[in-house]
């Protein structure tokens, strides 16, 4: 009964939109999973494998998240939104965990064993980031949305991109993951390009003065700052 308790203390802890125990309790189906996955795993770990899936395959039709009955899952877990997420079999997951939706701790062999992510203790995993494989993800990590991680994470970083690449040491608590502040990795690339393409360009031109040189006109000029303005418009430079 106290896991129940803690389940709902967390939810409203951890979502501000939640306003009353009546509607975290009636309305959230990443809580329902979570508690569905309980019975499921009960049900796998004693050895009645195909209740436990018929368990978790009930869930997934009513919440839209899957977690196989076989995943191992800390206390204080937390599912955001939930829809699409998918958990595997082998999956371990730490103590305060964030996922938010359509997120995944999927495998990548078709052999038999330990073949999806373990994820430490306060990690946070944006919307739409996939983990694959047997790595693991340490503690206080953030995973930036959309990423796709193929590669054991040390503690205390954020990860990015595709593939997933460390951008950031962490100052602060996991669960600030704030998506449209992450850094870009192939922004600041396209950025320190265009820098030197700027400065390889200026150096050029003074080389064709001294030699008076005459070159024609670059076409490629208006295209470029076009692309430039794009960036900048979206924020990506």
């Amino acid at each position: 009964m106290w896991h129940i308790r803690e389940d709902i203390r967390t939810v409203i802890s951890k979502d501000p939109a939640a306003r009353s125990v009546a509607e975290v309790v009636l309305c959230y189906p990443g809580l329902h999973a979570l508690w569905a996955h309980r019975v499921a795993h009960f049900l796998w770990t004693h050895h009645l494998k195909l209740c436990g899936r018929m368990c978790s395959q009930m869930s997934r039709f009513t919440t839209g998240i899957e977690i196989h009955p076989g995943a191992r899952i800390g206390r204080r877990f937390f599912i955001d939104h939930g829809s699409g997420i998918v958990i595997g079999e082998t999956a371990e997951i730490g103590d305060d965990v964030l996922m938010y939706q359509g997120s995944g701790l999927a495998g990548t062999s078709l052999e038999k064993g330990k073949r999806h992510p373990t994820i430490g203790n306060n990690v946070v995993i944006g919307a739409g980031a996939i983990v694959l494989g047997a790595i693991t993800v340490g503690d206080g990590a953030r995973i930036g949305a959309g990423s796709v991680v193929i590669r054991p994470v040390p503690e205390g970083v954020t990860v990015v991109g595709i593939p997933g690449r460390v951008v950031t040491k962490q100052d602060t608590a996991a669960a600030q993951l704030e998506h449209g502040r992450l850094p870009d990795p192939v922004a600041e690339a396209i950025r320190l390009v265009l820098k030197e393409y700027d400065t390889l360009e200026k150096r050029l031109e003074k080389i064709e003065e001294v030699c008076g040189v005459i070159t024609p006109q670059d076409e490629l000029v208006e295209s470029r700052q076009e692309i430039e303005r794009e960036f900048t418009e979206g924020g990506g430079i």
